[in-house]
């Protein structure tokens, strides 16, 4: 799963990337900071078994922070936005197309209005603004795309709309759900250009969603717009953010000089002589971020892209139901994100394709029963897998 993180250039979409991995992107103050993408680990949070379980966990793909589990998942930082990027404006479509991959997007808004449209310095600029280009433009891109084929479509039926839009990681199922929900026929196909953009509106929202990270919370005119955001846009998820604070408590987690797990409402102050400078910005953190909304807001938007947007479930695969642990002894290695609605059939499989092929049955490790391949899994399940491969 891919999560792409996007916006008007210069919202502090490069900080929210990076505070998300730290990975070394460029940030600066003016636009097109980022031009090509960049690619890296963020984490999802998810409980941890083990304190349940009484064992102590030794996680292999992932990490537990005091029974939080930190799981891997790709996030992308791409060029920035401007209005009319599908005409070829600011870096034009390269912006889209290197969101083909991605199954869920979050948008960076500058929340604080003081960047206008292409990014620039201004006294005021209506944030909502941001919300309602990002979602034009790509309809536009994917209209764009439907439309230079429209020739060889004509006349068919959805499964040729879906083989154009493939390369987007759409899938049939979203194209014929986008068509049903605009009452549009999906034979013998003969849309109106309207048509045509208002199916690849919809086909965008069923999938590649969005959420909004109203960013630079922490500035003056910051709390008055997100409110206003939220009664504008009632329909949507929008979380007040502040990259630059969760990239802060991220290096000083990272550096020892406090200990910070991302998502926490609050921090621990590990080292003595801290510059005053770094401690006056941690208590401003505290005081104006963390203790007025819960967190800094990323760590939350990457959980809900994974769990809301993506429907993904935590499962936590084993060999020794007893032990809950791997063939070496070592207790809950691997938590594996899958979708919700996913068997265990379906887990063998992520697993190792043999597993699958000679699966005979799982083991819920909680319960100590047995379970078929069509077995639903739940979120935070523990399971052993018995195949005859093994």
């Amino acid at each position: 799963m891919l999560i792409g993180v996007v916006g008007k250039t210069n919202t502090g979409k490069s900080t929210f990337f990076v505070a998300s991995t730290l990975v070394d992107a460029k940030i600066a103050p003016f636009p097109f900071t980022t031009i090509e993408p960049n690619l890296g680990k963020a984490y999802v949070r998810a409980p941890c078994p083990c304190k349940e379980l009484g064992v102590k966990c030794a996680p292999r793909n992932s990490l537990c922070e005091d029974g939080t589990r930190l799981i891997p998942i790709d996030l992308i930082d791409v060029a920035g936005l401007v209005p009319d990027a599908h005409l070829g404006k600011g870096l034009g479509l390269k912006f889209l197309d290197d969101l083909r991959a991605a199954d869920a997007l979050i948008q960076v808004v500058d929340v604080s209005g003081t960047t206008d449209s292409e990014g620039n310095p201004t006294d005021f600029y209506d944030p909502a603004n941001e919300i309602i280009f990002l979602e034009e433009e790509m309809s536009h891109w994917i209209a764009g795309i439907i439309r230079r084929s429209w020739s060889k479509i004509k006349g068919k039926g959805a499964d040729s709309i879906s083989g154009l839009l493939s390369g987007l990681k759409m899938t049939d199922g979203e194209v014929k759900k986008a068509a049903a929900r605009l009452f549009l026929p999906t034979e013998d196909i003969n849309w109106s250009d309207g048509d045509i953009l208002a199916f690849s509106k919809e086909v965008r929202t069923v999938s590649k969603p969005i959420l909004i990270a109203a960013n630079k919370i922490d500035l003056a005119s910051g709390e008055k717009n997100y409110e206003s955001l939220k009664e504008r846009f009632k329909d949507r998820i929008i979380i007040p953010t502040c990259a630059e604070a969760e990239l802060a408590l991220r290096k000083a987690d990272k550096q020892g000089s406090i200990h910070y797990v991302p998502g926490d409402n609050d921090f621990k102050i590990l080292s003595s002589s801290m510059p005053e400078r770094q401690l006056s910005a941690l208590n401003f953190i505290r005081e104006r971020v963390l203790k007025k909304y819960g967190s800094t807001g990323v760590q939350e938007l990457i959980n809900r892209a994974a769990f809301d947007l993506l429907d993904l479930i935590t499962v936590y695969p084993v060999e020794d139901e007893r032990k809950y642990a791997d063939h070496f002894g070592n207790a809950l290695p691997d938590a594996i994100l899958l979708k919700k609605g996913s068997t265990a059939l379906d887990l063998a499989a992520k697993i190792h394709t043999d597993l699958a092929q000679g699966f005979i049955c799982g083991v819920n490790a909680r319960t100590k029963m047995k379970v078929g391949k069509e077995y639903v899994l739940k979120n935070g399940d523990v399971l052993k897998i018995i195949s005859s491969s093994r």
